[in-house]
């Protein structure tokens, strides 16, 4: 499997040099492949997964502002609000201008995106 080509909607329309192809008087402006190989897909932990479909985050962003409604209505949109188990932890502390009270919250699980 090869790079998928951008999926950004107008990615053919932005003036880069990366983009124009042709010869001569019959110049056009193409889409451009995306930021990494598919096959590098599991392999990459260090990059987000939406270079292995776009070219660059302003095609992200487009194609998303088209197609977010349709792809939240096929994942499911969310009902209830998630809860984490948390422990808030009041500790009395000296600084320079004397005593303060540093709160600090303790998750008390892990959670799953």
């Amino acid at each position: 499997m090869a790079k998928h080509i951008c999926q950004g909607t107008k990615c053919h329309t932005y003036d880069t040099q990366s983009r124009v192809r042709g010869t001569k008087d019959n110049k056009v402006l193409r889409t451009r492949n995306a930021r990494y190989d598919m096959n590098e897909y599991n392999t990459n932990s260090w990059a987000y997964r939406w270079e292995f479909y776009f070219c660059d985050e302003r095609c992200m962003q487009n194609w998303l502002k088209e197609h977010i409604t349709n792809l939240m209505n096929y994942v499911g949109i969310k009902t209830k609000p998630q809860e984490t188990p948390i422990e808030v932890v009041k500790e009395e502390m000296d600084g320079w201008r004397g005593k303060y009270t540093r709160t600090t919250i303790k998750l008390l699980t892990e959670t799953t995106a």
